[in-house]
């Protein structure tokens, strides 16, 4: 059974279509397991916002103090994560959330404690638990806070806790859900492109603007292990008639022949 993992990230989560959701169902019906990791960004700082609490980013991650970790998790665990799993649920998929600290799910240990505070990096995940989930039927959905071997949580990146959750289930796909059709170039989508190809697209400014971090995560995430990482657009469908719609990063040229 090959798994998908995919990673919604919290400014398109409000945006997924109901063909989003019939993608889903029909890897389902395919034999594939799904396992789901998510954002939120836009919700917590809407939380801080609303807290006075300035956010504050270093190389783009979220520099996170005590309070910022206890709200970041409160509005991960209890809005972010319920509103998915009730989607999901509402279309017939059965899903579960899960919060990445729950039995060691994710297992993470100081990024750089010093600039960033209370942010992981992945060493490993609970992958005996994950299966558990995907064999009795449902689809996890996971909150990208960890937890330390001191049983400190942290909060993780969900692009690099997609990216190792994949790496530990080898998963056959990673999918990032954006809210374009994939990487254009010419105005067409590009149905695969290599890591020195992309880097050429962003200086040469075919790749611009809100599509730089996006593709810059799917790199990141291949540097992580990954063979390669899709790039759907959440707003449509993504799986038809057994074929990916999207573009394909793949780490060297040649990887899908």
């Amino acid at each position: 059974m090959s798994t998908i993992v995919i990673k919604c990230g919290g400014s398109v989560l409000n945006e997924l279509s109901s063909s989003f959701f019939d993608s889903i169902k029909e890897m389902k019906k395919k034999g594939y397991s799904v396992v789901l990791v998510h954002g939120g960004g836009p919700d917590i700082n809407d939380m801080l916002e609303k807290l006075n609490i300035m956010p504050e980013f270093v190389n783009g991650l979220r520099k996170t103090t005590k309070e910022t970790l206890q709200i970041a998790e409160m509005v991960l665990t209890g809005k972010t994560n319920r509103k998915l799993v009730e989607q999901l649920n509402d279309v017939g998929l059965k899903a579960i959330g899960l919060n990445g600290s729950d039995s060691n799910l994710i297992q993470a240990e100081y990024l750089d404690k010093a600039r960033l505070g209370y942010v992981g990096k992945v060493q490993s995940i609970n992958k005996d638990l994950i299966q558990l989930m995907v064999e009795s039927g449902h689809i996890p959905v996971i909150t990208p806070i960890a937890i330390n071997n001191q049983n400190v949580k942290l909060n993780v990146n969900a692009d690099y806790a997609a990216a190792a959750v994949a790496i530990g289930l080898e998963a056959e796909q990673c999918l990032f859900v954006t809210d374009v059709d994939g990487i254009l170039v010419n105005n067409q989508v590009k149905k695969e492109l290599n890591k020195r190809e992309v880097s050429e697209l962003i200086e040469n400014g075919t790749i611009y603007g809100g599509m730089i971090p996006k593709v810059e995560s799917a790199l990141s995430a291949i540097d992580m292990g990954l063979k390669s990482v899709m790039i759907v657009n959440g707003k449509k469908g993504f799986f038809e008639n057994d074929q990916w719609l999207g573009t394909q990063i793949c780490r060297k040229e040649g990887i899908l022949q």
